[in-house]
């Protein structure tokens, strides 16, 4: 799955189309809050400024549905991305009208313009080839530096490298990153392979669990998803978050996953969604009416801490519980902790497991944090994307 590389383009003189994510979260008055997505972007950015490219950033931002709005803007994050680089940075207020055409025609060697939101335009989420041949027109080069969208066809991520034709299309820095990780080392892990999967639905990994069970040595279950695998057994789970629809399909996967499937066999719950509630740790599946499951326990914590120490590959999606509301953050904490102590390589998906391990302060303590959520998962689940397919080869 190996792809070529923005690094290995001779790029001087030519004009770089590069569809990053700079789907960062704005204020009310439109600063950044976060840009780690620009900041992430960085050297292929800089690649193609350095050696003398003339560099086009394509991307969407928010839910515009279709429609301008200054809240969706991608002015700010062009300003940010100026502040960083130490040069200007142009905007064009359009995507392919004429500023935008006029903006691209006026770049220098080294210069850079961020074109507005690709989702002003309802095309874009339709994959439009017409709008996507717009796109392509104004490069010599296509890039793809943005996984999370990758699993999207969108126009910007499937449609344009189509219309490039025999240009050549290729990845940045990041998707790079992301493929070896999540497509790489799974396919070939060093065993013992262990996945760790939370997040409050079965319905949402079932793919994932079924996939993982096929190359995985221990899969751990937390989160509010391991509270429908207790129903599936027989157990209380009192007013927790459950999926009864879900009961014969949890069902299916113990029976499928035998020893492999690790469930908690404690579970920390309170008598309300808050930190100050009355709480009580029981063992699983036997929550009292009235109480939710808000974290695994400690034991179930514990167990899975001495299963992760002995990994030589983690995955992890989904924390053990509330992370964001102590005391219900100790089962991912631990967890966390684990997977930073050991020396497995360790691939952290992207969404609420990315926040967790960025929160408790262990970015630097595992081997890669995806910046997909909903690519991470289902590159998890197996699929391939056609939108990397479509990029050359190594």
């Amino acid at each position: 799955m190996a792809k070529k590389s923005i690094d290995n383009v001779e790029v001087s003189g030519n004009k770089v189309l590069m569809r990053v994510d700079f789907n960062v979260p704005l204020d009310d008055d439109l600063n950044i809050t976060d840009d780690r997505r620009i900041e992430m972007a960085l050297p292929s950015i800089k690649s193609v400024v350095d050696r003398g490219g003339r560099l086009i950033l394509i991307s969407h931002l928010g839910r515009p549905k279709g429609e301008a709005s200054e809240k969706y803007s991608l002015a700010p994050a062009a300003k940010r991305l100026g502040e960083i680089l130490g040069s200007p940075v142009h905007f064009a207020k359009d995507t392919v009208g004429p500023d935008a055409s006029s903006k691209i025609e006026a770049l220098a060697d080294g210069e850079v313009v961020v074109l507005e939101n690709l989702r002003f335009d309802a095309r874009e989420k339709a994959g439009d080839e017409a709008f996507s041949a717009q796109l392509a027109e104004f490069a010599d080069i296509y890039c793809n530096n943005a996984f999370g969208t990758c699993h999207r066809e969108h126009a910007s991520m499937f449609g344009v490298p189509t219309a490039m034709g025999g240009k050549p299309k290729v990845v940045g820095s990041l998707v790079e990153k992301e493929i070896k990780y999540l497509s790489g080392v799974i396919s070939s892990p060093e065993r013992p392979f262990v996945a760790i999967l939370g997040g409050a639905k079965v319905s949402d990994k079932i793919k994932v669990i079924n996939n993982l069970l096929g190359v995985c040595d221990k899969i751990l279950i937390g989160g509010a998803m391991a509270y429908t695998f207790s129903l599936a057994q027989g157990g209380k789970v009192g007013d927790s978050l459950v999926e009864p629809d879900k009961v014969d399909l949890a069902k299916e996967l113990i029976a499928k996953g035998g020893d492999k499937l690790v469930l908690p066999v404690d579970t920390h719950c309170g008598d309300a969604f808050k930190a100050d509630c009355n709480k009580q740790v029981v063992k699983a599946g036997e929550i009292a009416d009235g109480f939710e499951g808000l974290d695994i326990g400690p034991e179930s914590a514990k167990q899975f801490a001495s299963i992760i120490a002995d990994a030589k590959t983690i995955v992890w999606n989904g924390p053990m519980g509330v992370f964001e509301m102590p005391p219900f953050d100790e089962g991912t904490k631990t967890v966390a902790q684990a997977i930073a102590d050991g020396t497995a390589t360790s691939i952290i998906g992207g969404g609420d497991s990315a926040a967790a391990v960025a929160q408790l302060g262990f970015e630097d303590d595992v081997t890669h944090v995806s910046t997909g959520g909903g690519a991470s998962l289902s590159m998890l689940e197996g699929n391939t994307f056609a939108a990397v397919d479509i990029l050359d080869e190594a």
